[in-house]
């Protein structure tokens, strides 16, 4: 296994690699750089495919890797994150932290053998209406394919020790929660409770601090609970969550030109992959 210093590292390679504005439309070059540099990063460790959708009248692309468990008739995870951006932002937290850590992820899953098999995929159009994960989404509900667990990585780099640095989309959950931004949150669906409460125990024990909040309803009644890749997943009955560092209600970089590298902890993106890794060969 490696260690969080080593993960660190390959993380800072991988968020210099999508540097730049992805947006599809504004950005149509970087953007293409970054799919290409995902496909041949999750290349060495499977077989990668593409799943194609069609949004303003052009063909956009999930990319996609299995790595097949030990026990592949189990329902398995299916681990997303999207890559575009929003114009005129390097995206640096939003949301490269979150593909940095889907790579390094799907390198460490590779070389353990899970028990369950685990889907890799990286979401396009995210930012234009989770466009690419629903499509994926109503793909999946159409097969009747079971699954065990979606996680969407949004978001994961950003950090502060600050009194007043977190905020809520209720007040009645600042007065639960803690008011610095310095843990990982998990937002789930009512069933995720059991999953959500095992991931922390992972997290917290790989050294960061780590909430957990259950919605009811697919999160209609916080709109802001459903502002990533697995909204779509829970309007369609399935178990899933989001792992984010809460976005907007802590971020100030939040799709602004500053949201560069320099403002992301790497040493807490790695304790999270390794706790996010621990409980994906569960």
């Amino acid at each position: 296994m490696k260690t969080p210093q080593e993960i660190a590292q390959i993380l800072r390679g991988h968020l210099d690699a999508l540097g730049g504005p992805r947006d599809p439309f504004l950005g149509s070059g970087v953007h293409q750089l970054a799919q290409h540099y995902i496909r041949s990063e999750l290349k060495q460790w499977g077989t990668v495919t593409s799943h194609s959708f069609e949004a303003r009248g052009h063909t956009y692309y999930n990319w996609q890797m299995e790595v097949v468990g030990q026990q592949p008739d189990l329902a398995p995870f299916l681990v997303g994150a999207h890559y575009d951006t929003v114009p005129g932002s390097p995206g640096a937290d939003d949301n490269g932290s979150g593909v940095a850590v889907l790579l390094v992820l799907a390198e460490l899953l590779s070389q353990q053998q899970p028990k369950r098999s685990i889907h890799f995929v990286a979401f396009d159009l995210e930012e234009y209406g989770l466009v690419g994960s629903t499509a994926y989404a109503q793909q999946w509900r159409q097969a009747n394919k079971s699954l065990h667990l979606m996680l969407s990585l949004e978001m994961l780099g950003y950090f502060c020790d600050e009194p007043q640095s977190q905020k809520y989309p209720l007040d009645l959950l600042g007065s639960i929660y803690p008011d610095k931004g310095n843990f990982i949150a998990l937002i789930g669906n009512a069933k995720t409770v059991l999953k959500m409460r095992t991931l922390k125990r992972d997290i917290t024990a790989a050294g960061t601090p780590c909430q957990w909040l259950p919605v009811i309803n697919q999160g209609k009644q916080i709109p802001a609970t459903r502002n990533s890749d697995h909204s779509p997943f829970w309007d369609r009955g399935y178990s899933a969550l989001m792992v984010t560092d809460t976005a907007h209600l802590r971020n100030p970089h939040y799709h602004q030109p500053t949201d560069r590298i320099e403002t992301l902890n790497l040493e807490m993106m790695a304790k999270i992959t390794l706790g996010l890794s621990t409980y994906l060969q569960s």
